[in-house]
């Protein structure tokens, strides 16, 4: 059979063709490729658990420490950091323990009524016991039986009596009150917190209660005029 030679023009087409075919070929497996390595980055984490992480420096404190200062602005931040902690703490601790006392004071105030002044009757029985409580906090010494015996004595439990015939009375100062006192030893041994009235009952007992325990150690020893 004899040969046939397609003209240069078909060949040039039928080449340039396949050639195109090849490219299309070639440019797919390139994607394929490219795909696949996109796909699959496991090769790039291994690569990466490869490189050493940076390590950051850190100091005693646990603080993180500045490599430029080698690590002293970053332990002065600390220390700053710590001393304002401390700080507020000690301010804390003293508000609370001021809150505190406040709250006791005030527990106490409310757990502790203003005790109401004690009350004494306006009698002979009422005059000795409000004296003798007071010669108590003066620390004159004295019974409920001596004053009431000797009182009994001199006056028949009378406030105002006078007596207007001793010598006291002649020498123009004459006994008054319940223990008939005269007046100069009722200015010498007047009792603080009691009336400067030398018949006040309360003041005229205490005043002769403590000349009698100047004089005689105590007005228990007292049994006649004194």
């Amino acid at each position: 059979m004899p040969s046939y030679t397609l003209p240069r023009a078909i060949r040039t087409t039928r080449i340039t063709r396949t050639h195109k075919i090849a490219a299309a070929v070639v440019a797919s497996a390139s994607c394929a490729a490219a795909l696949a390595f996109t796909a699959a980055p496991g090769h790039a984490e291994t690569t990466a658990s490869h490189t050493p992480a940076a390590v950051t420096p850190v100091g005693s404190n646990g603080l993180p420490l500045d490599r430029a200062d080698g690590g002293t602005k970053s332990q002065q931040t600390a220390s700053s950091i710590a001393a304002s902690l401390r700080v507020t703490a000690v301010a804390k601790q003293g508000h609370t323990a001021k809150e505190a006392a406040d709250r006791s004071a005030s527990r106490k105030a409310i757990a502790a009524p203003k005790t109401a002044p004690k009350r004494y009757a306006n009698n002979l029985d009422g005059w000795i016991r409000q004296s003798l409580d007071i010669m108590r906090s003066k620390g004159i010494p004295g019974s409920y039986q001596g004053l009431h015996r000797n009182i009994m004595r001199e006056s028949k439990g009378n406030p105002n009596a006078v007596n207007n015939w001793d010598i006291n009375a002649i020498n123009g100062v004459p006994s008054k009150g319940l223990l008939q006192v005269i007046q100069p030893t009722f200015n010498a041994y007047h009792v603080s917190g009691t009336p400067r009235k030398l018949t006040d009952p309360v003041a005229n007992i205490t005043a002769a209660a403590n000349y009698a325990a100047h004089r005689y150690g105590s007005i228990d020893n007292v049994n006649s005029a004194y």
